[in-house]
């Protein structure tokens, strides 16, 4: 045994180009040259990404709207967009819509802009959200026109009666049209200002004008008084008799400008006030009268188809 350790300590005494290949193998897994110890290998964990700071969670934005000046809120008639604000220029894309008068919109943290229409009215402001509920609040510079139409003391069935508002430019008081077919006694919400009103009563030139004021947190209202009647168009053998079917009716001023044409036994056109001349024609015959307008008075026109 102890002659075996001592030719162990000679063989790891020996200089290194008389040491047998597989030894040498060996023998530097555990030792350099100069006879020291290799230091053990060391584990190295593979790298790991720096930790990302957690991202700031969505809140809740509550919005509401107000009339300008008087402060009264509004609480139907809103339509609300939240748009994104990206900074760069981009068209903003629309994130959120509502109808409600108190709309809450869960947003993620960043810039946005809330912007309320009411009727033709709106209003916008740029809200920051970081993470935190908020609350924000809208003034809209609006009022309102409440029209109707007249024949002196006399108010013009609704359906009969249709409006037209206008912005004025330059001199064009019907520069830039807001909007038509309003009907009588529709609320029509408008930015404060200076309104050019067109009332067309019937479907000819019963027509009346009229600028108007609307402001702030008022409604305007305003009834337009036409000077014109509503007459029956009628084509008969003798006064009073029964009214041929199917003749075709043509009014026109006494300058030949056609202002109306229909159809049928008995047609009703509502004119303005005025002088006209009344053509009609009846399987291939052509007849002709002059009639007067007088505002307020509805009646019958006749034309005695005679012979020759």
């Amino acid at each position: 045994m102890r002659a075996k350790r001592a030719a162990m300590a000679v063989a790891i005494l020996l200089p290194a180009h008389l040491v047998p290949a597989n030894a040498r193998a060996q023998q530097g897994v555990f030792q350099n040259r100069l006879g020291d110890p290799l230091p053990s290998p060391s584990i190295t964990s593979p790298s790991l990404p720096p930790s990302m700071p957690p991202a700031e969670p969505e809140a809740q934005l509550s919005l509401s709207a107000l009339l300008s000046g008087a402060g009264v809120p509004l609480r139907q008639g809103l339509a609300w967009r939240i748009y994104e604000d990206r900074g760069d220029g981009t068209r903003p894309s629309i994130v959120g819509r509502s109808t409600e008068a108190e709309p809450n919109f869960t947003l993620p943290p960043g810039a946005y802009v809330a912007t309320v229409t009411y009727g033709f009215a709106s209003a916008s402001k740029r809200i920051v959200m970081g993470g935190q509920p908020a609350t924000d609040t809208l003034r809209v510079a609006a009022g309102a026109l409440k029209l109707a139409g007249a024949v002196g003391d006399q108010k013009i069935p609704p359906a009969q009666v249709s409006f037209s508002v206008f912005v004025p430019v330059g001199t064009n008081s019907e520069g830039r049209l807001v909007r038509s077919g309003i009907k009588a006694g529709e609320l029509l919400r408008l930015p404060e200002g200076t309104y050019h009103v067109v009332s067309t009563y019937g479907e000819s030139n019963a027509i009346q004008r009229a600028d108007l004021r609307v402001e702030n947190g008022k409604i305007t209202e305003a009834t337009l008084n036409h000077r014109a009647a509503t007459v029956t168009l009628k084509l008969v053998a003798a006064p009073g008799a029964e009214a041929y079917a199917g003749t075709a009716f043509s009014v026109l001023t006494p300058g030949g400008d056609t202002i109306r044409e229909a159809i049928g036994a008995f047609p009703q056109v509502t004119l303005a006030e005025g002088d006209y001349v009344l053509i009609a024609r009846h399987d291939g015959q052509v007849y002709t009268r002059e009639f007067k307008v007088e505002s307020g008075l509805d009646r019958d026109i006749e034309v005695v188809a005679k012979a020759g």
